[in-house]
C-alpha cells in the first residue's frame, strides 16, 4: 500500500465489544476531511456513537455499507494524505504550524510510534473509551490559548505522546510542540469526551482532571454532567435496526410455512439475548412478591403537585428513594457474585448504589443507571432518571451509563401488567419490579374500601442471601410506599 494512503481501522468501542453495526456514513469518497471530523455513525450493543477520523486528507475508500456489521480492528476507511504528491513543503512537513514553526523531533517520533502501533493493531481505540486491557500511551491536543492557529495537518502528525504509567480508561488527542503547561499535561481531552461535554453544556475549563498530571478523563466529564447545575442537551435520534426480508418463496423445512422475514440478532438485541441467557444459566434465582396499598403515596404526590406543579418528582423517583434506603439496610442485595479462574468464589460488596432502571427504547430494552443514587434526594433522582431515559432513547447513553448498575428497578406497570417473574440483570444479584397501580378492594381498619394497589416483585440470587433477607427488603420498600411521610422523615 502506498505510504500516502492511511487506513483507519474500526476502533475498540469500549466495554470489550468486538463488533458494531455501520448505521450511516457521514462522508463520501472524494470528500476532503480534517482530523477529528466525524466520518461514520456506528451502533454497538451499548449505544450509538460517531467515529472521528484521526487523519486529514481525501476519502479514498469506504470499507463497508450501511447496515453491515463490522469487526473491531478491520479497515473502516482509507484516506489519502493531505497534499500527497504535490511536492510542496507543506506536504513534506505535515506537522508544521501555520505560524511556520515546525513540530519538534520528539513529537514527530511520537506520531510515528502511534502510526506503527495502529498498523500492528494496538492502541486502535475509539477515543474517550479506553481499552479493556489498558494502554500505555495517550494522545494529547493543544489548548486553544497556547497556539493562535493550528493546522489540522499539524494535529495529524503528533498523534500519540507516551505517558509514564499505564492508563486503562482514557485515550487522549494529539499534542503539538510548545503546548504543554509546566508540570501538567494538556487538559484538553479526546473528541468524543469533548463532544460529550459540549452536548451537555459542560465547560472543560471548569473541570479539574483526575488523571495523571491533571488529565481530564471521561469520568470527570460524567461527574460534571451529573451535577445538579449541569444542563442537558438533546441528542439525535438513533436509527432503528434493519430487518432483512427472506428470499421470496423460501420455505421453512420444519413447519412447511413460507419464511416472511429474517431479523439479524445484533446490537442491543444481541447484548440482551446474551445477558439474559447468562443470567438464567448462572444465577439460581428466587422470587418473592407482595401487594401494596399505594394510596398514601399517590395522595402525598398529588398534594406536592398542588404546591409545585412543575417540580414534583414522579412516583418512580419516590420508589427509587425507598429502594436505596432499603439497600442500605439490606446490603446483600447490592452485591455481585464472582467466580475466579481457580474456582474460588466471592461476594463483592460496594460502597454506594448505582441504581439501574429498565427503559424501553426503539433499539430494545436498556438499563441505564443512576450513579451513587444513595446520595440523591427524590427530586434529584427524578431529574437524573429523566435525563438518562432521554439519552437512552436517543441511543446516546455512554457505556458507563449502561453498564455500571448494582441493582435494577423495573417499572413494568407502564405496560399494563401486574407482575413479572423477571430475569436478573447479570451480573447484578437482584431486581425489583413494580406493577401497575389499580383500584382494588382493600381492608382498612376492619372495613372494606377501594384503594390504589400495586404489586412489588423481587427476583434475587439465592447464592448471596436467603429468603429472610429478600423478604425483609421487600417489606421495607412496601411499608415505605404505604407510609411515605414517615419513611421519608427517617431517610
Amino acid at each position: 500500500m502506498s505510504s500516502d494512503m492511511q487506513v483507519f481501522k474500526l476502533p475498540d468501542l469500549g466495554e470489550g465489544l468486538t463488533e458494531a453495526e455501520l448505521v450511516n456514513w457521514l462522508v463520501a469518497v472524494g470528500d476532503e476531511i480534517v482530523v477529528d471530523q466525524p466520518i461514520a455513525e456506528v451502533e454497538t450493543a451499548k449505544s450509538m456513537v460517531e467515529v472521528p477520523s484521526p487523519y486529514a486528507g481525501t476519502v479514498a475508500e469506504l470499507h463497508g455499507e450501511a447496515g453491515q456489521t463490522l469487526d473491531v480492528g478491520k479497515p473502516l476507511i482509507s484516506i489519502a494524505r493531505a497534499g500527497a504528491g504535490s511536492g510542496s513543503p507543506a506536504a513534506a512537513a505535515p506537522a508544521a504550524l501555520s505560524s511556520g514553526i515546525e513540530a519538534s523531533p520528539a513529537v514527530d517520533a511520537a506520531a510515528e510510534t502511534y502510526r506503527t502501533e495502529e498498523k500492528a493493531g494496538s492502541g486502535n481505540v475509539l477515543i474517550g473509551y479506553g481499552t479493556p486491557g489498558g494502554a500505555t500511551g495517550g494522545r494529547t491536543r493543544p489548548r486553544k490559548a497556547s497556539v493562535a492557529v493550528v493546522d489540522r495537518a499539524a494535529e495529524q502528525a503528533a498523534e500519540r505522546v507516551a505517558e509514564p504509567a499505564a492508563v486503562a480508561e482514557p485515550v487522549l488527542e494529539p499534542a503539538v510542540a510548545g503546548t504543554r503547561i509546566p508540570g501538567k499535561l494538556s487538559a484538553v481531552i479526546s473528541p468524543l469526551v469533548r463532544k460529550m461535554a459540549r452536548d451537555h453544556g459542560v465547560s472543560l475549563d471548569a473541570i479539574e482532571g483526575s488523571g495523571a498530571s491533571g488529565l481530564i478523563m471521561r469520568r470527570d466529564v460524567e461527574a460534571a454532567i451529573s451535577a445538579p447545575e449541569a444542563p442537558v442537551a438533546a441528542a439525535p435520534i438513533a436509527a432503528a435496526p434493519a430487518v432483512a426480508s427472506a428470499a421470496a418463496g423460501a420455505v421453512d423445512g420444519r413447519t412447511g410455512l413460507a419464511v416472511s422475514a429474517r431479523t439479524p440478532v445484533r446490537g442491543v438485541r444481541k447484548a440482551v439475548a446474551a445477558n439474559m441467557t447468562k443470567s438464567r444459566s448462572e444465577i439460581p434465582e428466587a422470587t418473592v412478591w407482595v401487594d401494596v396499598d399505594a394510596t398514601a403515596l399517590l395522595e402525598m404526590r398529588a398534594e406536592l403537585k398542588k404546591r409545585a406543579p412543575h417540580d414534583t418528582p414522579g412516583l418512580l423517583a419516590f420508589i427509587a428513594r425507598f429502594v436505596t434506603a432499603g439497600l442500605k439496610k439490606y446490603p446483600a442485595l447490592n452485591t455481585r457474585f464472582e467466580t475466579a479462574a481457580d474456582g474460588s468464589q466471592e461476594i463483592v460488596g460496594f460502597d454506594g448504589i448505582n441504581l439501574g432502571f429498565a427503559a424501553q427504547t426503539d433499539r430494545g430494552l436498556v438499563v441505564p443507571s443512576v450513579r451513587n443514587a444513595n446520595k440523591l434526594s427524590a427530586r434529584e433522582l427524578d431529574a437524573e432518571i429523566r435525563r438518562l431515559t432521554a439519552v437512552a432513547r436517543d441511543g446516546k447513553a455512554t457505556p458507563t451509563e449502561l453498564g455500571s448498575g448494582t441493582f435494577t428497578l423495573n417499572n413494568y406497570g407502564v405496560f399494563g401488567v401486574d407482575g413479572s417473574a423477571a430475569i436478573i440483570n447479570y451480573p447484578e444479584v437482584a431486581m425489583l419490579g413494580v406493577g401497575r397501580i389499580i383500584d382494588k378492594p382493600w381492608v382498612v381498619n376492619g372495613e372494606l374500601a377501594v384503594r390504589k394497589v400495586t404489586e412489588l416483585t423481587l427476583a434475587f440470587d439465592h447464592r448471596v442471601c436467603d429468603g429472610e433477607t429478600a423478604a425483609g427488603f421487600l417489606r421495607y420498600v412496601a411499608d415505605a410506599i404505604e407510609n411515605p411521610g414517615g419513611a421519608l422523615a427517617d431517610m
